[in-house]
């Protein structure tokens, strides 16, 4: 059980503190609440592009990383669909340059054509190195938008097309800022040897001289129950066959979610699962295999990933997949391999529990669902799918009308 204190300041800034006395280091992570889905669709990837800019400097901190150095920090950041996380770590008694340089930045980032364009090639760059130059980069940006047609999670975090960052303009930036980086969009949580009064202090006297920003409601559109099977081919320079597989599943709040993510690990989860010793090992249809979940707080995505070794031609690829699927769509898993992988489950969430840094950002991610209290019950969340539920969800998931199939052709 890990035990928190709340607060809340009166500009909307939510703080969740956690006191642990064993570590003379304490984890801060600051969440705004924007991910790609908060994107137009003739503007992608900003989210991400903000990522890169709010290291650029602000009103009162040219370089963010340069005093957190000298105060014996390190920090880091991602962007996500759903949200943007920044975090850090730093000696409990230098706790208040940490308070210093995120207040600045939320307050008055500093923005000027040469830093914008500076971070747009960085950008630019990291989408062609990543998603474009290397082999299966372009996959999730053929992938997505087969599987989604209306919900914005149809393009990746680094957006849709490389000519949207390279058209963004200095007013839909600011615009940008203005709209999300509010101290009321966002959600502050630390782990330490800390205490609430010292946390209350400092938030008052960092983050309270902030405004609030204009509260708005984000409402996306719900996706369209999907009703037909659906293919695309591609030839790429790739070094084997490849198919990619995806249904979509559940939202982050449905218990059919740990319905799904308990069956990606029976059918991907080490060397003993079942796609890997009866694909890879045994037939040797495969060279690799993985299935796993997208982790999306709307309804994602239940993913397969296979190389195909060169004998294996592609029907047979997907029929050897789908053979898998309709059996634990139809049968029973065993007693056995369902505690194998909640034991496993149990287990990574109880090191989750050790780190500062996974406690702080663990218990801002699940304030971000709802309440962080939730971390607390996600252990039996887990333990309490049966396998009746297995069965259930796998059936109502694997249908055939719900399949995504990218499939990669080697030149």
């Amino acid at each position: 059980m890990i035990k928190f204190d709340r607060f809340e300041l009166n500009n909307g800034l939510k703080v969740i503190v956690h006191q642990d006395k064993s570590t003379p280091i304490v984890a801060m992570n600051l969440i705004y609440k924007v991910g790609s889905k908060n994107e137009s669709v003739r503007r992608t990837g900003f989210a991400h592009l903000f990522e890169h800019l709010m290291f650029g400097g602000s009103e009162n901190i040219p370089k963010f990383d340069i005093p957190l150095e000298k105060a014996g920090g390190e920090n880091n950041a991602f962007t996500n669909a759903d949200f943007t996380n920044y975090y850090l770590t730093i000696p409990k008694n230098n706790i208040e340059t940490a308070f210093w340089l995120e207040s600045d930045r939320m307050n008055k980032l500093a923005i000027s054509e040469n830093s914008l364009n500076i971070q747009k090639q960085v950008v630019i760059e990291e989408f062609k190195q990543n998603y474009l130059n290397q082999p299966y980069g372009d996959a999730y940006l053929l992938l997505k938008p087969l599987a989604y047609r209306k919900h914005p999670y149809r393009w990746n975090t680094i957006g849709k097309e490389i000519e949207h960052i390279e058209k963004a303009s200095m007013k839909y930036v600011l615009d940008f800022y203005a709209r999300y980086y509010n101290p009321n969009n966002a959600i502050l949580s630390l782990s330490g040897d800390i205490s609430t009064s010292q946390i209350e202090k400092l938030s008052k006297k960092w983050f309270w001289p902030i405004e609030k920003g204009i509260e708005f409601i984000s409402i996306y559109p719900n996706e369209p129950t999907q009703i037909s099977q659906r293919r695309k081919e591609v030839s790429r320079d790739v070094p084997q066959n490849a198919i990619y597989m995806a249904w979509h599943m559940p939202d982050r709040l449905d218990n059919g979610y740990y319905h799904c993510d308990l069956i990606s690990d029976i059918l991907s989860n080490g060397n003993s699962s079942r796609l890997f010793r009866k694909l890879v090992k045994d037939k040797e249809t495969f060279s690799d295999i993985n299935a796993f979940i997208s982790g999306d707080i709307d309804n994602g995505l239940f993913v397969v990933i296979a190389k195909l070794m060169d004998e294996t031609s592609i029907a047979d690829g997907i029929d050897a997949i789908n053979n898998e699927i309709n059996t634990i769509s139809n049968e029973f898993v065993s007693d056995y391999e369902l505690e194998k992988v909640k034991n496993k489950i149990e287990s990574t969430l109880l090191f989750s529990k050790i780190s500062g840094l996974s406690k702080s950002m663990s218990l801002g991610y699940y304030e971000l669902l709802g309440d962080a209290n939730m971390w607390n019950d996600e252990s039996n969340n887990y333990n309490s799918v049966s396998k009746f539920d297995i069965l259930n969800t796998a059936k109502e998931v694997f249908k055939t009308t719900n399949q995504n199939i990218l499939v990669y052709n080697k030149i």
